[in-house]
């Protein structure tokens, strides 16, 4: 099956997606995105649709916390934090 194409900012919404599941066993709220880039409310629900209407994303009607991956985690982007250099590197 050939990878999902989705633009840079989709992916950076999947990857952070991706991996609040696997650290919290439950998909982030709309909330916990939005701070995480530092945007509107409405600008995350507006990538929340996006993502659902291209079938990267699934959810359940009305049950919070429901968003689901429809993309392999090897297909997307590093959050940009895991890229930055540890603070133990520049010190050296």
């Amino acid at each position: 099956m050939e990878p999902r194409q989705f633009t840079a900012t989709q992916g950076r919404y999947l990857a952070l997606i991706c991996l609040y599941i696997k650290l919290n066993r439950r998909s982030p709220a709309e909330a916990d995105m939005q701070h995480y880039f530092g945007v509107t409310a409405p600008a995350v629900h507006g990538m929340v649709m996006t993502l659902e209407r291209q079938g990267l994303i699934t959810r359940q009607p009305g049950r919070a916390r429901s968003i689901a991956l429809n993309v392999s985690p090897a297909d997307l982007p590093l959050l940009e934090f895991l890229l930055a250099p540890s603070t133990d590197d520049r010190a050296n």
